[in-house]
């Protein structure tokens, strides 16, 4: 099992923790991973995309010219997609991009994510993460003392005064053990989670 050290909110080493091998130290699977990101980002798409064919552009209901005769290449329609404000060929139409993973395969691409993070020592262990107001100052101020510009911050249970006061940096997202994703492990170059949130995590996902 990996050993990782606790730090307090001034980023001073208060103890170590012991990590369950179950989940942060599996062997990684790769494709997993990309699979989970893919289908994130598939699933955040919005697929609202719409274009016009040329069946469905006003206009165009008569020949523009007689068939043969006038020199011109023949044309049935000024709506073809060859004209100036004809319709699309392959037009673009709303759709569904999500797709889905299943439950295990979701897990074992959480766990490889958690597990390269302490690979490439880049998982920080809070004992505790409390704020007594809302204040973005105080915030930043903890995350310098750790030296993280850019991370996700993973907390056990809601805390309102943490989750406001981080909202205004857009390089740090705050979220909880029951909402923490590939993707966002990933994008941010640190991750950062709290004792409790440790130990929630190795709760659920053991």
């Amino acid at each position: 099992m990996a050993n990782v050290s606790v730090l307090n909110m001034e980023g001073k080493e208060v103890g170590t923790i012991e990590l369950n091998d179950a989940i942060f130290g599996v062997k990684i699977n790769e494709h997993l991973v990309h699979m989970a990101v893919v289908q994130q980002l598939a699933n955040n798409r919005q697929g609202t995309q719409k274009a016009k064919t040329r069946s469905e552009v006003s206009g165009g209901g008569r020949k523009p010219w007689r068939q043969k005769g006038t020199g011109h290449a023949r044309q049935g329609s000024t709506r073809a997609p060859q004209w100036k404000g004809g319709g699309v060929v392959f037009a673009p139409v709303p759709r569904d991009y999500s797709f889905k993973l299943n439950k295990k395969e979701k897990r074992a691409a959480l766990k490889s994510a958690l597990t390269s993070r302490v690979l490439d020592g880049k998982l920080i262990v809070l004992d505790e993460l409390k704020l007594d107001e809302i204040k973005t100052k105080k915030f930043k101020a903890v995350m310098d003392n750790l030296k993280v510009s850019k991370a996700l911050v993973v907390l056990a249970d809601n805390d309102k005064n943490v989750f406001m006061s981080a909202r205004n940096l857009p390089a740090i997202k705050t979220t909880l053990t029951s909402t923490i994703n590939v993707y966002d492990i990933l994008k941010g170059d640190t991750l950062v989670l709290t004792k409790d949130a440790v130990a929630k995590i190795e709760e659920v996902y053991v």
